[in-house]
C-alpha cells in the first residue's frame, strides 16, 4: 500500500514511537495486553493509528531533557507528521499520526 510513499520512513517512524508509547504507558504493555496497528490512505492522506488499551495519563509531545534517554517520542511524531491527535480515556484510546500528500501508489 505504501511502497512508494516518499515519505514511508517518517510513517514508520511514527508507528513505532505509537506503539512503544502504548507499550510502556498503557495497560497493552501489562500481562495479557494488546493493541492495535491501523494504516490508511485515501490518496491524500496517510494515517497511522494505534488503538491501545489505556493509561494513566494523556499522551504529550515534550521537550526532552538534553541527556534524557527517552521522552522524545511524540515530540519526533509531532515534528514529522502533518497533525496528530489522540481521543479516548484510561480504558482505551486512540494516537494518530497524519501524513498529506499523494503519489502514485
Amino acid at each position: 500500500m505504501l511502497a512508494d510513499c516518499p515519505y514511508l520512513d517518517d510513517v514508520l517512524l511514527a508507528a513505532d514511537e505509537l506503539v512503544v508509547n502504548a507499550l510502556r504507558h498503557t495497560k497493552s504493555g501489562q500481562d495479557g495486553g494488546s493493541f492495535v496497528v491501523q494504516i490508511t490512505y485515501d490518496g491524500a492522506l496517510v494515517a497511522v493509528s494505534v488503538i491501545d488499551q489505556g493509561g494513566p495519563a494523556e499522551p504529550t509531545a515534550l521537550e526532552a531533557a538534553a541527556l534524557a534517554e527517552s521522552g522524545r517520542g511524540l515530540r519526533t511524531v509531532s515534528l514529522t507528521a502533518a497533525s496528530w491527535g489522540w481521543y479516548g480515556n484510561d480504558q482505551g484510546r486512540t494516537v494518530t499520526a497524519a501524513f498529506a500528500g499523494s503519489w502514485v501508489a
